[in-house]
């Protein structure tokens, strides 16, 4: 029982297209066009540099979850905490009324996750304090695992801008190399300007390697890092609702009071609708 809504965040799409598209303008308004932007090698260079660093700094199993971890990136974060408190407050009802050993015979009936994990602890678990104990930690195990998939996006992030200003680096010693390797007979002495024109050409190319270098960083890599640092705030939110609820239906507390307990948790806009 996370209460996390899986619908589609629109405003993360829309912030991707609007972002592109301010580019694709400022391109076209400055008498650019978008042609001399697309360069493989350098999509290459950046994409591909920053991915091999990626592997080198984390281990390949964080690269497997990409798939996974880029889902979560559109899926809006509209926590239920309602009804997340509402479940926890007929459990309390039921173990007060019935005992603790009553919420057995609901086990089965109860999604996955860290909800059902925690209520059934709380059924084999004697003391309070052990309780906490091992709840916390399968919240901190959690959480490693947010962090983990944040890493991957921030490291990358900070790939990006390098593996750009590698490639420009590359592309003017291979330009300068070849200007400077023209030969010294008088024909070739005489054209300088034009292979001036074409060094000069050949600059522009090799800056676009920065160009994607920065884009990926500040467009794709930071805004899904940030995204997804905040989804992990909030459903570790309603975890910690939740513990707080696994340990106060463990110490037999009055359903009213765990209400106002956990109605503390929530952020103060929702906490109280009007009716």
């Amino acid at each position: 029982m996370d209460n996390i809504k899986k619908s589609t965040d629109f405003g993360t799409l829309l912030g991707l297209a609007a972002g592109i598209s301010i580019i694709f303008i400022g391109i076209n308004q400055s008498g650019g066009s978008l042609y001399w932007f697309f360069n493989l090698n350098s999509i290459l260079i950046v994409v591909g540099g920053t991915f091999a660093a990626t592997m080198v700094n984390l281990p390949l199993k964080a690269l497997k979850n990409l798939p996974k971890i880029l889902s979560n990136v559109f899926r809006a974060d509209d926590a239920d905490y309602d009804s997340i408190i509402e479940e926890i407050v007929i459990k309390a009802q039921k173990a007060k009324k019935d005992g603790l050993l009553s919420l057995e015979a609901d086990l089965p009936k109860m999604r996955e996750g860290f909800f059902k994990n925690g209520i059934e602890l709380a059924i084999n678990e004697r003391e309070s304090s052990r309780l906490r104990t091992f709840l916390n930690l399968e919240l901190n195990n959690i959480s490693s695992r947010h962090i983990a998939g944040q890493e991957l996006f921030l490291y990358m992030a900070s790939y990006a801008p390098a593996f750009g200003m590698l490639g420009t680096v590359l592309g003017l010693i291979v330009m300068m190399n070849n200007f400077s390797s023209g030969g010294g007979d008088a024909s070739e002495s005489l054209d300088v300007a034009e292979r001036f024109a074409e060094l000069l050409a050949g600059m522009g190319l090799a800056l676009i390697t920065t160009f994607y270098g920065v884009f990926f960083a500040n467009m794709i890599f930071l805004p899904i890092g940030g995204k997804l640092k905040r989804l992990s705030e909030n459903e570790m939110m309603l975890k910690s609702i939740v513990v707080e609820g696994i340990i106060s239906i463990h110490a037999r507390e009055h359903p009213i009071l765990i209400r106002e307990k956990l109605m503390t948790f929530i952020p103060s806009q929702f906490r109280y609708k009007e009716s």
